[in-house]
């Protein structure tokens, strides 16, 4: 008998021969390849932050990016490619392990998880392979980079500390072009201080969207961040000359791309295609060129790509087994053979720094569609990363105060649509939301239909609150607890769709829901609505008490935005001074959100303030650039905006 069971355990239908064979296969063609071409290619990611393709290699004549467009002429220039969130550490995440931000709990600013001991990292999954793998600079992952790298340093030559001549893979981290860079006037000096004057672009050349000012300030603005384009470019050809100088540029595979859309309102932080639509230039030398499956040395594609898609394409190209457990799709190397093109690219945007969010996108390349589940929440909410310490939004805020912005400016402040659609070839700017119009239903309804199924596929995260989440996978890790028969995504889901949209009557029975998400979810739906009955108060009020502290405070601000205030600000005070970092920042968010009904907790919020402060002497104001920073920020703006003289920074 126990033979028997033996066997069975042991045998394999006809998929998982084929399976075999296919890695089997793999595996030889891996081998007969370095036999026939010396090794397996060198791999490098040069990895720009906050810009969009705004490059001459795709058409922008403004710019001016000799190195990037030379780079582009000896590879694959693809037109398609997006990002799967607009904002850098939830991106970089999933670059880096191949797996949705939102599917490990990775997808807020910033954030500090447990990554699951039983995954690797792509950089593991090489060095396992014989890669030497290195960092420049920067990892910003969510998560410890510690240990996944066999050298670190702010070279742009990291393959020179090798000690033989194993193959490489470079995640450098390139050029100035972060926000900062821009909307910092010091910032911007420095970095183009050694820059030919005959190369400082004029801001009267700048073609402006319809969501900015036509001002000196927005200009001006814009032609700086095309000048720190250049700088960047030059920072590319440095690379490339020093690859040229050690022989290896025609042994080595070349990534370009942008980690998201430029650092700029509209753009950064925004589901829009003005944030998730990046750069992606592939230089692939000949001898590389079968093995990678190109049909030739210089083309352009359009076919639609996918960041999820990238880690998986480096191992199909490093000839090594793809992960079972990543989500993209390989479409380089050996393994891209026989799979489909990507119809649909995902995209999502959760909190970023102390402001809490949490959006959905979906597109075709020819549409894209966005659900918003805080739609009251506005685009630019009021807090320190949206204040005038950047020049970009300083013109915009500037503009709203007199009340002269246009219509699409205007949009900015208010209250977001529940759904979003946008032609994207026929409104490349995203000004006209066809969501609602009847003609477009039927591609409405397709892409809403494949954004459900994804959430419900990749356990989004998203759909509990971070405190929530991180409370509930404290002895484990989110990515665990995310794919755990525990996480009834599917209830929650069904729930979280009827924001913005269900009566009053059919959310009342979700606050009664025996799973805290369903409750949560419900009380967002009642967030929306213009009124309240007495008898949704009072099961409001109940919630005050909830067993979620998550529960509890999204519970708090929807009573006092309806004009109930007692209890409301006992229970924000409670969790503020939470020792749990998650929970400490949403009910400091919430009582920002409260306004002048939050006075009452004003020395709570100081004593808080002290709590995270750094010890005398230190660089930094808090103890940390991440929870004790970004929960400070909410209580400095609230208490500025209560009338206390106090410096939010």
């Amino acid at each position: 008998m126990k033979f028997r069971k033996t066997l069975k355990q042991k045998s394999l239908g006809l998929k998982n021969y084929l399976l075999i064979f296919l890695i089997f296969s793999l595996f030889q063609t891996k081998s007969l390849f370095a036999q026939e071409t010396g090794k397996l290619p060198n791999i490098i990611w040069l990895i720009a932050e906050d810009i969009s393709p705004a490059l001459g290699a795709y058409g922008d004549p403004y710019a001016y990016t000799p190195n990037i467009d030379k780079l582009a002429s000896r590879g694959v220039v693809y037109s398609n490619a997006w990002t799967v969130a607009p904002i850098c550490a939830p991106s970089r995440s999933s670059l880096i392990t191949g797996i949705y931000p939102t599917s490990l709990g990775t997808q807020h600013l910033r954030s500090e998880i447990e990554f699951p001991s039983k995954l690797n990292t792509l950089p593991e999954l090489l060095k396992a392979e014989g890669y030497f793998v290195t960092n420049r600079d920067k990892t910003d992952y969510n998560f410890s980079a510690e240990g996944i790298y066999d050298h670190w340093s702010s070279q742009i030559t990291p393959w020179r500390n090798r000690t033989s001549t194993e193959p490489f893979f470079s995640f450098i981290n390139i050029g100035p072009s972060h926000e900062g860079s821009v909307n910092n006037p010091e910032n911007y000096k420095r970095f183009t201080q050694g820059l030919d004057p005959s190369l400082i672009h004029d801001p009267n050349d700048v073609q402006l969207p319809p969501y900015y000012p036509d001002s000196k300030e927005t200009r001006e603005v814009w032609a700086h961040y095309y000048d720190i384009l250049t700088v960047l470019d030059r920072n590319v050809g440095e690379v490339l000359d020093s690859l040229q100088a050690d022989g290896l540029l025609e042994e080595t595979i070349i990534f370009f791309i942008a980690d998201h859309g430029f650092g700029m309102p509209r753009y950064k932080r925004w589901l829009n295609k003005t944030g998730m639509h990046v750069p992606f230039i592939l230089s692939v030398p000949e001898k590389f060129q079968d093995w990678a499956g190109l049909d030739s040395l210089v083309e352009k594609k359009d076919e639609l790509v996918s960041f999820i898609d990238l880690a998986p394409s480096v191992l199909s190209l490093a000839g090594a087994e793809i992960p079972a457990y990543f989500e993209g799709t390989p479409f380089l190397g050996p393994q891209a053979i026989g799979k489909s093109k990507r119809e649909f690219a995902f995209g999502a945007r959760d909190r970023a720094d102390d402001m809490v969010e949490m959006s959905r996108s979906v597109t075709d390349g020819d549409y894209i569609y966005i659900r918003h589940f805080m739609p009251h929440l506005p685009y630019i909410q009021e807090g320190f990363i949206f204040s005038n310490v950047k020049v970009a939004f300083k013109a915009l805020r500037d503009l709203e105060k007199v009340g002269k912005t246009n219509e699409e400016q205007q949009k900015l402040w208010e209250p977001k649509p529940i759904e979003e659609l946008y032609d994207l070839k026929n409104d490349p700017f995203e000004t006209r939301n066809l969501a609602d119009s009847p003609e477009y239903d039927q591609i409405k309804a397709r892409l809403q239909t494949r954004l459900h199924t994804w959430i419900l596929e990749s356990h989004d995260l998203g759909l509990l609150a971070e405190a929530e989440y991180m409370t509930r996978s404290s002895s484990s890790t989110p990515y665990e607890y995310g794919k755990s028969q525990d996480y009834a995504v599917e209830r929650i889901l069904l729930e979280a769709e009827k924001v913005g949209i269900a009566t009053e009557e059919k959310l009342i029975s979700g606050l009664k829901d025996q799973e805290s998400g369903v409750r949560y979810w419900a009380v967002m739906g009642i967030r929306q609505l213009k009124s309240i009955k007495e008898e949704t108060a009072v099961l409001l009020k109940n919630l005050l008490k909830d067993e979620s502290a998550s529960v509890q405070i999204v519970a708090a601000e929807t009573l006092s935005h309806f004009g109930y205030q007692e209890g409301v600000v006992e229970v924000l005070e409670r969790w503020v001074q939470d020792d749990r970092p998650w929970l400490a920042l949403m009910a400091a968010r919430n009582l920002l959100l409260i306004g002048p009904n939050a006075r009452p907790a004003i020395p709570v919020m100081y004593q808080v303030l002290d709590k995270n402060l750094s010890q005398p002497g230190s660089q930094r104001k808090y103890k940390d650039a991440n929870f004790a920073s970004f929960t400070s920020w909410a209580l400095e703006w609230a208490l500025q905006e209560l009338g206390e003289s106090i410096t939010v920074n």
